[in-house]
């Protein structure tokens, strides 16, 4: 009985600790990857309910930064910042924009733990109206999946992203540039992604990467024009 009444306050005292951080039986499991969302978690690392399944992981992230080539990032739906921070911290400068104003926050935040705040321009808007007006050298679409019933979909399609198709979502990111970082969920139709290289003339080179943590397939990266095949990289350093 003794053992059975310590690990009940054990138990309790965990559940306490995770009410603290705002942990709901909806993200627990995404909870427990939290060093997998950001290695920095307990140094104040906040997120919403919505940013803990959604964020990328952060070893993905780095991975995505290592392939912009620098200069001027357009992280386009940025969420609570995995990304953006990343991105700043391979020395790019970045404008994260999303629509909500507590993920702005969130991400202000989050960055400040990283110490990359001063290298990222945050903007509360929505990405459709402000492209018009944004210049960069790399667009970063990680749009919403639909929340974690993506993964009962077997064929994810490009129509099912939010907040609009995924067509509309990359024609608009041309407007900026055409070199394009596309994350995008792991059972996603890797045909018609590749499909949108021919909305531009001429078409745009395509390279389609897995991406995994710790063993498991996290989601899908594809990249067009120069950000394919480390092609921007190479300009970068050749100018």
């Amino acid at each position: 009985m003794a053992r059975r009444s310590r690990r009940s306050k054990i138990k309790r005292k965990l559940a306490k600790r995770q009410g603290a951080k705002g942990v709901t039986p909806l993200i627990k499991k995404y909870w427990i990857q939290r060093y997998d969302l950001f290695s920095r978690y307990d140094e104040g690392i906040e997120l919403d309910e919505e940013g803990w399944f959604s964020v990328t992981p952060e070893e993905i992230a780095v991975r995505h930064a290592e392939r912009s080539g620098g200069g001027v990032v357009i992280d386009c739906f940025a969420g609570v910042g995995g990304n953006a921070i990343q991105f700043a911290a391979m020395c790019n400068h970045v404008v994260a924009i999303d629509i909500d104003p507590q993920k702005v926050a969130l991400a202000f935040h989050n960055a400040k733990i990283y110490g990359v705040e001063n290298c990222i321009d945050f903007i509360v808007g929505d990405f459709f109206q402000l492209a018009p007006s944004l210049k960069g050298d790399v667009a970063f679409l990680s749009p919403p999946w639909g929340g974690p019933s993506y993964k009962m979909i077997q064929n994810f399609t490009l129509d099912l992203l939010k907040p609009k198709d995924g067509y509309l979502i990359f024609q608009v990111a041309q407007t900026i540039t055409p070199n394009i970082i596309m994350f995008l969920p792991r059972n996603v139709d890797v045909h018609q992604v590749e499909e949108l290289s021919w909305l531009s003339s001429p078409p745009l080179d395509v390279e389609v990467e897995e991406n995994y943590v710790q063993s498991n397939l996290k989601g899908i990266t594809v990249y067009f024009g120069d950000a394919a095949f480390g092609q921007h990289r190479l300009t970068k350093m050749v100018s």
